[in-house]
């Protein structure tokens, strides 16, 4: 189509998190441009893309590995200290694009359980709460993450500068015809496929609004998604 705009270049991640008594499932992808580019699938961590040389991609996946079981044991020592009976589903859902313009645009956007929970606004470094109405954990989430540079300005540098770049030597390697709507999903974009994962989806009880062990699980499961983010980047600067 000679007539139709440019779709935006993207990298695009997804990454879920199921947690139940104690027991945490992962689940999540990454696409490049609407082609799948990196599965998870619990501690199975592939590079379905050859963006990175074996030896690179060995490394980084052992790093993802040592994430995900350290992440568990975390879970596991939380459930000790204040168990839970009841399920709670986190959706990490980040990347970047690139418009024909040479303009950007990043994200991050954490649900819970199929609700908005939290956002990061990139140009500032803040999370904001999403959630309709007032939720502790939201709130205490929100103010964990706010602490540390590693889920501020870090995560700011991957969103606008490592995942930009990447776009952008994709771009220069394959000229101004990539991203003209090929690919899967609207735009080029990935869209995730939400039918499949509804299994994985609970529902927030009454409990869940109070203890503050939650918030640290929550916490942690946004800052999971963020560092698969990291790890899974193939800009060769994070």
């Amino acid at each position: 189509c000679r007539t139709c705009p440019a779709a935006p270049l993207a990298f695009t991640m997804l990454q879920l998190t199921r947690v139940y008594r104690g027991n945490s499932m992962f689940r999540g992808n990454a696409s490049l441009n609407g082609q799948l580019s990196h599965l998870l699938d619990e501690l199975n961590v592939t590079q379905v893309l050859p963006l990175e040389p074996p030896d690179a991609w060995a490394r980084r996946q052992d790093e993802v590995i040592t994430y995900l079981r350290n992440f568990r044991q975390l879970v596991q020592l939380f459930n000790k200290e204040r168990p839970t009976d009841y399920t709670n589903h986190l959706c990490c859902h980040l990347g970047c694009r690139l418009f024909p313009n040479g303009t950007a645009q990043s994200f991050y956007e954490v649900t819970l359980n199929r609700t908005a929970f939290l956002s990061f606004h990139v140009p500032n470094a803040t999370w904001e709460r999403r959630w309709p109405g007032e939720l502790p954990v939201a709130t205490f989430a929100q103010e964990q993450l706010m602490k540390y540079p590693t889920t501020t300005q870090d995560l700011q540098y991957f969103l606008n500068t490592t995942c930009v770049s990447l776009l952008q030597a994709q771009s220069a390697r394959t000229g101004p015809w990539w991203g003209r709507g090929w690919g899967q999903g609207h735009g080029g974009v990935a869209q995730s496929s939400p039918l499949s994962l509804l299994p994985l989806a609970g529902k927030v009880s009454s409990r869940s609004r109070a203890p503050l062990v939650l918030g640290l699980i929550l916490g942690s499961l946004a800052l999971l998604g963020m560092a698969l983010a990291i790890f899974l980047c193939t800009g060769g600067s994070c």
